[in-house]
């Protein structure tokens, strides 16, 4: 302490402040994978005339329940202390709703969590894992960054081509992922064209089926994991309270699968990965779901309204089975996006191929209906894709967008 000004000279000391720049030069080594990768960046979030329309990112357009609230408020209380590490609460209340043995349900931080749990349980040098493209823009990115080969698979007419999937598979597929409904396009692949698939793939490569949007489905011919991974020892399916639940902020998914196969991911559990007050969620988001699948039925009936609104204006619109839709643009993709941001809708881009566009409350549906609508009387006719446009994915350009 200076007495004579009763100043603190530390506080003087720029060495000490860190008001002088840091060194440059040699850093510390990185494995060489980390830089081909940019950092993540979420969808821009233009702000137009006042208002913003976020359609983005596939969250729950609607804030939590009352009952949630209020398990959120209690779960703040106890944040001095750890959470339960296998969220074992949750693990069982999970298990009696989807009437399964604890021991084949592995809660993690989201379904990217899981997922990575899944690539990090079956990582070893020279492996290969599978998915189709365009999928999940996760995938690239995680089993990159888990020491492993990326295989993608063209889509067929915006669908998984399981066929060509089976046929790619070699004895060092260690895991295929199966995105149902695929992001970004929203189809759907059937449980037979499933069971086929699963006959042909051999039983040591595990295929995961990620049913992020599951609660979304109304089409009976659909997949669906839960009905048939008894009958399959590699078969996973991995869900999350993200989407249906509207607890994207908290990020709690979970697998379920054979025993075996659940307790080698459980040894990959990043520990206290998911914290008390997403548990605490969760486990009220499941005493409430009736009310919840309500607000689900809502954002189905949007769907197909909007939907309907983009077909009669022109445009190219593919089924879709999540809570979002699919518009083919090839090269008028990055045209359109920003037509939309004028306006202050933002949506989700992929690069010369086409749009994924949330369906959010009705209001932001219509506000995002307008500008399609704007877009096409301006362009005369809205851009139709014939062919299924499929682009070779690059690692470099891959983010981590729900």
């Amino acid at each position: 302490m200076d007495e004579r000004s009763g100043r603190n000279a530390a506080a003087d000391d720029p060495e000490r402040t860190g008001s002088t720049p840091p060194r440059t030069g040699t850093i510390p080594r990185f494995r060489p994978v980390v830089g081909r990768f940019l950092d993540y960046r979420p969808a821009a979030e233009p702000e137009a005339r006042g208002a913003l329309v976020k359609l983005s990112q596939n969250e729950s357009p609607y804030g939590p329940l009352p009952s949630v609230e209020k398990a959120l408020a209690a779960g703040l209380r106890g944040i001095n202390r750890y959470p339960d590490n296998h969220a074992v609460p949750l693990v069982e209340a999970l298990a009696g709703r989807l009437r399964v043995p604890d021991e084949s349900v592995v809660v993690g931080a989201g379904a990217v969590g899981v997922i990575q749990m899944l690539l990090q349980a079956v990582a070893e040098p020279g492996a290969e894992i599978m998915y189709a493209w365009r999928s999940f823009e996760a995938y690239p990115l995680l089993v990159s960054l888990a020491g492993m080969a990326n295989v993608q698979v063209p889509l067929r007419e915006e669908r998984h081509d399981l066929a060509a999937m089976a046929d790619a598979v070699t004895e060092r597929t260690r895991l295929v992922f199966v995105c149902n409904p695929n992001n970004p396009t929203g189809t759907v692949v059937s449980r037979a064209e499933l069971t086929a698939f699963l006959d042909r793939v051999p039983p040591t490569c595990l295929v995961v089926l990620d049913e992020a949007y599951q609660e979304y489905v109304r089409d009976p011919e659909a997949a669906d994991g839960l009905a048939l991974w008894r009958d399959h020892p590699n078969l996973v399916a991995v869900r999350t309270f993200s989407k249906a639940y509207g607890l994207a902020g908290l990020r709690v998914g979970y697998l379920v699968g054979h025993a075996a196969v659940a307790e080698a991911v459980r040894k990959h559990t990043v520990p206290y990965s998911v914290n008390a007050v997403a548990q605490a969620a969760a486990l009220a988001s499941l005493a409430a779901e009736d009310e919840l699948l309500e607000r689900v039925e809502t954002t189905v009936k949007e769907r197909a309204r909007v939907a309907g609104a983009l077909l009669a204006q022109g445009w190219d619109v593919p089924g879709s089975e999540g809570n979002f839709v699919w518009l083919r643009l090839g090269e008028r993709t990055a045209d359109f996006a920003d037509a939309c941001a004028s306006e202050g809708v933002c949506l989700r881009p992929f690069a010369g191929t086409g749009v994924r566009v949330s369906i959010g409350c009705p209001e932001e549906n219509d506000a995002f209906i307008a500008v399609a609508a704007d877009y096409v009387r301006r362009g005369a006719d809205a851009p139709v894709v014939d062919d299924a446009m499929v682009d070779d994915a690059v690692v470099d350009d891959a983010v981590v967008d729900p």
